[in-house]
């Protein structure tokens, strides 16, 4: 019976920080495809519309 909890523990954690893996994978490739496009458009940045201000400001990464 321990040998079954701790498998279940394991395989748990394993799913957690495969998740979490994949999801800084796509932050990363998110940011780079962003940088390239920039690069390509020749841009400085890109400008996100602040909700409560109105303002549009730096996208911050």
């Amino acid at each position: 019976m321990p040998q079954i909890i701790f498998f279940a523990t394991v395989g748990v954690l394993a799913y957690v920080g495969y998740r979490s893996f994949v999801r800084e994978a796509q932050r990363v490739t998110a940011k780079i495809r962003r940088t390239e496009k920039q690069a390509t458009n020749g841009t400085m940045g890109t400008l996100v519309k602040d909700p409560k201000t109105g303002e549009y400001r730096l996208a911050k990464d």
